[in-house]
């Protein structure tokens, strides 16, 4: 008896089919040419790598989210990567520690998961991005947050807006202005990111509730912000932001919530989130980080398959198709300037039922609906 469960793909994992795949490959390569443009070189780093590797060249990357085994030449433990960013703080700590800096690299790959999250189903996503490795200043920042945008732009998505956030805000001021027990602080963060003022109060956090309020339109926000007495602890950061939001100008909507801290893990003193029109959910975050051997770096990634599945499958194209005896020279300098072709194996085939536009015809190009098909009935 058949098994009718033996072809089906585990959760979380799918086949993307000829138009979906059409529009994520081209989606890719617009993204990455847009990155090209700006001078990122890209690096492809192995699907696999030693565990303790990718577990201890930057914080926050957990390790128990991986697919894990042992690798029988070594006898080491392997893992699949979750995430491309640790890997080029490798490559830039290690192949090109001799680079010169600011160091700008890009990078696109599959990345996989063990298990998803309630908002993303997906344990299999292609991670886009670039890193800007060598330099912590908001000029960095600015450069990475308006690439982000036009890559994003570039594989397709419109009504772009990039939330900001200072990952490390409550750090900062428990350490000067708005102190608080060290054993509180992850209470603090953690009522701040449900944005629950009353549980905020009961942590010991009370002097931080102006912070929930710090959050929407940009210049609005950052003006409540700036009102905080935080005994000038948050003047340089205030300032980034704003040399932040000057260079985005209008190429995005730009909003900020300071106290986010939902998938910023590894930031440092700046994070942003991106959206697009149309597509529920993030399509990618980005910010300050250390990278490699504890090197400031900048950088984000973008995750475009829910932009990709929002505007539909690409449409195939003009698809020439070449009959018994065609001249392969004229065939050749056809897909030379962009035809796509398809060759017949036999003299019954119908290039209408293949998904053939046009036929090659004495040399030259006619619309398949042109020509009687021998399948035509009369």
């Amino acid at each position: 008896m058949t098994d009718p469960t033996a072809d089906l793909l585990p959760i979380g994992l799918e086949d993307r089919l000829p138009a979906s795949a059409r529009a994520l490959t081209r989606a890719r390569r617009a993204a990455l040419d847009a990155m090209d443009a700006h001078g990122y070189d890209r690096v492809i780093p192995p699907l696999i790598e030693f565990e303790k590797s990718m577990a201890t060249r930057m914080s926050g990357v957990a390790t128990r989210r991986m697919f894990r085994f042992v690798d029988p030449a070594s006898l080491r433990t392997l893992a699949l990567r979750s995430d491309i960013t640790v890997q080029v703080g490798r490559i830039a700590a290690t192949s090109m520690a001799g680079a010169p800096r600011p160091l700008r690299l890009c990078y696109a790959g599959e990345v996989a998961v063990i298990a998803s999250d309630q908002l993303d189903p997906a344990r299999e996503r292609l991670q886009i991005g670039a890193e800007l490795i060598g330099s912590d200043s908001a000029a960095a920042a600015a450069e990475i947050v308006v690439l982000a945008i036009e890559a994003l732009s570039a594989a397709g998505a419109t009504g772009i807006s990039v939330d900001f956030t200072l990952p490390d805000l409550v750090d900062t001021l428990a350490a000067s202005a708005l102190p608080i027990a060290a054993d509180r602080i992850d209470d603090v963060r953690r009522e701040l990111d449900a944005k629950d003022a009353g549980a905020l109060k009961a942590a010991g956090g009370e002097s931080y509730l102006p912070l929930l309020y710090a959050a929407g339109p940009f210049d609005d926000a950052v003006s409540r912000l700036a009102e905080i007495d935080a005994g000038g602890a948050l003047a340089s950061r205030i300032a980034g932001l704003k040399d932040i939001a000057a260079r985005v100008g209008d190429k995005a909507r730009v909003t900020l919530d300071p106290a986010e801290r939902h998938g910023f893990q590894y930031q440092s003193w700046f994070g942003f989130t991106l959206y697009a029109e149309g597509v529920r959910g993030t399509l990618g975050r980005g910010g300050t980080y250390r990278a490699g051997g504890d090197e400031p770096a900048t950088g984000f990634s973008l995750y475009i398959d829910p932009l990709v599945d929002a505007l539909g499958g690409a449409p195939q194209g003009d698809l020439l198709f070449l009959p018994l005896g065609h001249d392969p020279e004229v065939a050749a300098r056809l897909r030379a300037i962009g035809w796509r072709t398809l060759q017949a194996l036999d003299a019954e085939e119908d290039p209408r039922r293949l998904g053939c536009t046009h036929v090659l015809d004495a040399g030259e190009t006619r619309p398949a609906w042109g020509r009687v098909s021998p399948f035509r009935q009369a």
